[in-house]
């Protein structure tokens, strides 16, 4: 049995990844920004929740400290929350809001909570996306966008670093950690309810119905790398679609420099 912590689980890939996981008896913890949302999928889950809401630094510290206040290991930490925002507006922390989501958070969050995640020799998985091939346009000195800022470029910006964290993840802690992202897949769920253009057209028209997979679908890999050993059932440092490496990425995934670079600036802006 392991205990997996999966964010972004009160619906969606998220819950649905919970409900399998749950099924199969492994201890499933499961956060969620919604606090009745959240209330709802552990009640019928019977499974641990916390609620946190990634766009307050503040609350993301704060659900580290419940998680290892209660659980001296995690097998499994899913860093799955995350969105693409409308027009560009910073956090109360004063940061791009779809950069603090989609990485800024998970990135604090997997820091502090790294010692439960090595006494366990953790799976650290990112839910990524195919945006970080089409729509990044990664700048490594305008991480938030305030040179030149579109929706899209911004989710796959973040996107791509959820990828080249992954990958720094492993070179600094390959020996302990086995870091792997995968995307899922375009999942018909309430993602992007907040943008416009491309994307909403895609989640949010009738025309979602035919080019969406159900959340279960979506799911699918999240449940596979949650539950394989890894080097065995997946290459730890990869960036895995349906369930095999990626052979077509951002040419920016594998480069070492940029994925330091990002590193190093995340620390320095969140002062750890």
């Amino acid at each position: 049995m392991k205990t997996i912590v999966i964010t972004g689980a009160s619906d969606g890939i998220g819950a649905a990844a919970a409900h399998e996981l749950s099924r199969r008896k492994h201890r499933v913890v499961i956060v969620g920004r919604d606090a009745a949302k959240t209330a709802a999928v552990a009640q019928r889950l019977g499974v641990e929740s916390h609620v946190a809401d990634f766009s307050d630094l503040a609350q993301v510290s704060a659900l580290a400290s419940a998680l290892l206040a209660r659980h001296e290991r995690i097998d499994v930490l899913a860093n799955n929350a995350g969105g693409v925002m409308g027009e560009r507006t910073l956090t109360g922390d004063g940061f791009e809001k779809t950069f603090q989501v989609n990485h800024l958070a998970p990135f604090l969050l997997t820091r502090e909570l790294m010692p439960a995640l090595v006494t366990a020799r953790a799976t650290v998985i990112q839910t990524s996306s195919v945006a970080a091939r089409l729509y990044a346009r990664f700048d490594i000195d305008d991480l938030q966008g305030e040179r030149d800022y579109s929706a899209m470029k911004a989710y796959g910006n973040a996107k791509l670093a959820n990828i080249l964290f992954t990958e720094e993840l492993l070179r600094r802690h390959g020996e302990d950690l086995a870091p792997v992202a995968f995307h899922p897949g375009v999942v018909g769920t309430n993602f992007a309810a907040d943008s416009r253009g491309a994307m909403r057209l895609m989640y949010h028209t009738p025309l979602s119905k035919v080019l969406t997979k159900t959340p279960q679908q979506g799911a699918d890999q999240l449940v596979w790398l949650a539950t394989a050993t890894p080097r065995a059932g997946f290459e730890p440092g990869g960036y895995y679609v349906n369930r095999a490496l990626a052979k077509r990425v951002n040419p920016l995934v594998g480069d070492a420099t940029v994925a330091a670079q990002l590193w190093d600036r995340s620390e320095a802006l969140l002062a750890l």
